[in-house]
């Protein structure tokens, strides 16, 4: 899944040919990996996908932890192959994404529990990101570290090694500042 389309970015480069279609295409996806790389998460999922939880090390009482973002829940498996009903669970936060973790209610007369091993006992579906679709402000920094990429293939000046000048050493440019201050509050703790 791409945050961004290439007819968006070619708009926002001022593009009207289809010359560099595949290099945008692929600059698209290296600037969407360098923002995952920097938040440490991942902004969109289109598709369901299973993860696995220990009973033991991710579950303390009624919750369980989550160890990525979780966007949307399509199905939980309790260890002991019981389904999991929206009716005995809600959400931490409860009403906001990304979920961190999972609570049985204390209405709920289940707990969560395994049947052989512990490990890797409790199934979730779901899709496992920061949000079902990209915020819009992750979409402009991909559009924006997209098209700053583009632009480093005209220029003469080899931006992505260290030079040594005398005794000093000038490193590369970082991310511009802008879609840092724009990722800062995105960036996952840790």
């Amino acid at each position: 899944m791409s945050y961004t389309t290439v007819a968006l970015q070619k708009t926002y480069l001022g593009i009207t040919t289809s010359t560099d279609d595949t290099l945008l295409t692929a600059l698209i996806a290296r600037a969407q990996a360098i923002i995952d790389a920097y938040c440490q998460r991942t902004f969109e999922a289109a598709s369901n996908t299973s993860k696995t939880f220990d009973v033991e090390r991710d579950a303390d009482g009624d919750l369980l932890y989550l160890d990525e973002d979780l966007a949307s829940i399509n199905s939980i498996t309790n260890g002991d192959g019981v389904v999991v009903t929206t009716a005995q669970y809600t959400t931490e936060p409860r009403n906001r994404t990304p979920y961190y973790a999972i609570k049985i209610l204390d209405s709920a007369s289940i707990y969560w529990t395994y049947s052989t091993t512990p490990e890797n006992a409790i199934t979730i579906s779901g899709k496992w990101a920061y949000s079902v679709a990209a915020p819009d402000d992750i979409v402009h920094c991909t559009l924006r570290l997209a098209a700053y990429l583009y632009r480093q293939r005209d220029n003469a000046a080899d931006l992505d090694r260290a030079v040594i000048a005398g005794n000093s050493t000038i490193l590369p440019a970082q991310l511009p500042s802008d879609i840092k201050t724009i990722l800062a509050p995105y960036r996952r703790l840790v």
